[in-house]
Parts: structure tokens; C-alpha cells; sequence
């Protein structure tokens, strides 16, 4: 919690720093300008997360619950990840937990989970890869910058290699190995809840025809961001071309995925989108009245979600209370 609050009070910093540096006024009337397609851009936002909760069901391979309560958990989950301080861990965990009391077998639920996040991170990566591809079919001078995207983009497939090559060793088997040690410190812990995980997981890797699926829904989800970038950019009075506005949101989401310790990427989302604008000549303060209209939609779709969080929560603790009312002998653990 305390590295969480030193991040935001850094990355806030850094916010207010760029925002001063390149004039307040300027942003601020570029934001203004802009203001009225917020409400469309939430809609686009609301709809990847839709798209991305689809996904995750056919990952989790489980009829129960059906996709409108898919979308709720998915809506909770980003919300969670985005604007608390839990380096994009949080609300994964959230996710699982309400999976789990929705009636999913929790190997099951961790497994899905894990399967839907190495997805999102590859497709990413493709997506990534195609900004670049398209950034050198567009841009002149690559000679600049192409051995350090060569770099960026090996660290990447590197990394997510890993993390698939780790899931077919066994990681998931030191999770299961360490619930069940923990369990004889915290009796409460249910070791049940993760056994069976790694089977679970490897089970749901062969299936691929929901592989193919999900990864296509992603890939959508990801480049309806495009659409939203293109429509601000022109409603600031910059308009661009799909192939630019393509590149300026497949580079600014990897800066933003870069900054995952940072809540809600703070500042690095800013300087991600100062970095790839320039590349088109547009100014630093459109790239980050670019950013805050992205932050505006991200707002009137997390706040909300933090409180659907909330009251699921408290619903079902003052459920349970009923349950175990005057007269109701509950039971022991």
C-alpha cells in the first residue's frame, strides 16, 4: 500500500508537472474542445470492455455466469485495476473471488483468469507489432528509431514466451504447492479453491478453437481504442489519418501497459502519447489533452465501477447476515 500511495503521489506529480510545462491554458482548451465526444468515447470504452468480457468467458470455457454478469465483473475489474494503487493485480483478484461466488469451480476461475490475461498481453503485443509496421510504412527517417523498437519489441516476445512456457512447466503447481502450505498457518485458507489449478489451465490451453476466439475478440477490443484516438484527435481540431491514429494508440497503450506499477499509468501514459504524437508533428499539448479526455472516460466508467464493486459486496455480506440471523445456527468451519 505504501509503494502504491508513493507511485500515485510521483505519477500525479509528473501529471501536473507536463501539464504545467506545456500550459494549462492550452490543454485545458484542447480538452474543452474535445469535451463533447467524452460521452462517446465512454460509450467505445464500455464496449471494449463488453468485447474483452466475452473473451473472458470462452477462456473460462464456463456456461454459468452469463455474459451480462461477465461484463459487470469485467467492468469491476478494470475499474479496480485502474484507479486503485494494486500494479494492475487487484482487480484480477476481485474477478476470480466473484467468479468464484457466482458458482465457478475456483481452479476453474483462476485458470480462466490467467488464460484471459496472457491473452490480452499477446494480442497486445500484435497490436504493438502492427503500430510499428504501419509506423514505418507512414514515417519517414526509421533509421532513427527502428533499433530501439527491435529492441522493445524482443524484450516483449521474450517476456510473454516466458510467461507461456512458465504455465506449461507448472507455474500454476507452486501456487497449489503454496496454499497448501500456508493452509496449515491460515486454517481459513481453502486449498481446495486452487487444486487443480495447473490441470484446469492446461486443459483450457488446448482447446483451440476457444483460443482462436477469444484472442480475435481482444485483437477487437483493442482496435476499437483506434476509433476513440481518431475521434478526439479530429474533434480538437487535428485530424488524422486511421493509419496515424492507429500507431498513436498502439504505442500509447504499450507505454501505458509499461507503467503498470503506476495507478491508472500516471504520467506515463502522458509521456507515452508526447512521444508517439511527435512523430506526426502534433503538439505535446494536444498529446495530453489527448491523454486527459482518455482519463475523463476512464472516470465515468471506474467510479461507477467502484461503487457496483461496493455495493455487490455489501449486498451479499448483508445476505449473508440474514442468513445467520437470530435463530440460525451457523455452522463451524
Amino acid at each position: 500500500m505504501t509503494f502504491g500511495l508513493i507511485t500515485i503521489v510521483l505519477g500525479g506529480g509528473a501529471v501536473i508537472g507536463l501539464v504545467s510545462w506545456f500550459g494549462v491554458q492550452s490543454i485545458g482548451h484542447e480538452v474543452l474542445q474535445a469535451g463533447w465526444v467524452i460521452p462517446l468515447t465512454t460509450v467505445l470504452l464500455l464496449l471494449q470492455l463488453y468485447v474483452s468480457a466475452v473473451a473472458w468467458r470462452i477462456a473460462v470455457g464456463e456456461a454459468r455466469p452469463r455474459v451480462g454478469r461477465y461484463f459487470r465483473i469485467r467492468w469491476i475489474r478494470e475499474a479496480v485495476n485502474s484507479l486503485l494503487p494494486v500494479a494492475q493485480l487487484g482487480g484480477n483478484i476481485v474477478g476470480i473471488r466473484m467468479l468464484v461466488q457466482r458458482g465457478v469451480p475456483g481452479p476453474l476461475a483462476g485458470a480462466g483468469t490467467t488464460l484471459d490475461l496472457t491473452i490480452e498481453a499477446v494480442t497486445q503485443f500484435l497490436f504493438t507489432l502492427a503500430g510499428f509496421a504501419v509506423l514505418a510504412a507512414v514515417a519517414a527517417h526509421s533509421d532513427a528509431w527502428a533499433p530501439w523498437v527491435t529492441w522493445a519489441l524482443a524484450t516483449m516476445a521474450l517476456g510473454l514466451a516466458g510467461f507461456i512456457l512458465a504455465q506449461r512447466a507448472g507455474l500454476m503447481r507452486i501456487i497449489e504447492w503454496l496454499a497448501s502450505r500456508l493452509n496449515g498457518v491460515f486454517p481459513a485458507l481453502s486449498v481446495a479453491a486452487v487444486r487443480g489449478l495447473h490441470q484446469e489451465l492446461i486443459r483450457l490451453h488446448q482447446d483451440r478453437t476457444a483460443l482462436a476466439k477469444a484472442t480475435g475478440l481482444h485483437l477487437l477490443a483493442w482496435i476499437l481504442g483506434v476509433a476513440e484516438t481518431w475521434i478526439t484527435l479530429t474533434a480538437m481540431g487535428r485530424p488524422t489519418s486511421l493509419a496515424e491514429a492507429f500507431v498513436i494508440e498502439s504505442l500509447g497503450m504499450a507505454a501505458r501497459s509499461a507503467g503498470f506499477v503506476v495507478p491508472g499509468a500516471l504520467g506515463v501514459q502522458e509521456a507515452g502519447f508526447i512521444v508517439v504524437c511527435d512523430l506526426f508533428a502534433i503538439p505535446a499539448e494536444t498529446a495530453i489533452a489527448l491523454s486527459m479526455v482518455k482519463r475523463a472516460r476512464e472516470l465515468l466508467v471506474g467510479v461507477p465501477g467502484l461503487v457496483l464493486w461496493q455495493w455487490s459486496e455489501g449486498r451479499r455480506l448483508l445476505q449473508r447476515g440474514q442468513a445467520t440471523g437470530p435463530g440460525v445456527r451457523t455452522p463451524r468451519a
